[in-house]
């Protein structure tokens, strides 16, 4: 099933609002969140087709959010694409580990973004 609707689960508004309008222009529903609870909660109402995930939020942040959605039965169908500033490799193993499908560095190249939305079953 193609992605149509995307959860941007980011803390910073000008980059919530900035993925919202590329992902917009190309083509999604975009949806945000400002933390990992409201993403959280915004999946499970929302049914999002892809969330795309910061790491470094207040309160829940995008690792505790990714691991309960692999770990929610109701949930762990939706991919999740990690995005953010954490770029050790360190953190891209931990990410993949917590149930992403994807781990991509900030600042985010647009053009690899788009692939790996793509390539999504």
């Amino acid at each position: 099933m193609p992605v149509k609707k995307i959860l941007v689960a980011e803390d910073s508004p000008t980059e919530r609002q900035h993925l919202k309008e590329v992902l917009s222009k190309l083509g999604y529903v975009v949806i945000t969140a400002e933390n990992g609870e409201e993403a959280l909660q915004k999946v499970r109402s929302e049914h999002p087709d892809l969330v795309l995930m910061d790491v470094v939020m207040p309160g829940t942040n995008g690792f505790q959010a990714t691991r309960a959605m692999a770990r929610d039965a109701q949930l762990q169908h939706i991919p999740v694409i990690i995005c953010s500033s954490k770029g050790q490799e360190t953190d891209r193993i931990w990410g993949m580990r917590q149930g992403a499908h994807a781990y991509l560095v900030k600042p985010l190249d647009l053009s690899v973004l788009a692939a790996k939305i793509a390539a999504l079953p």
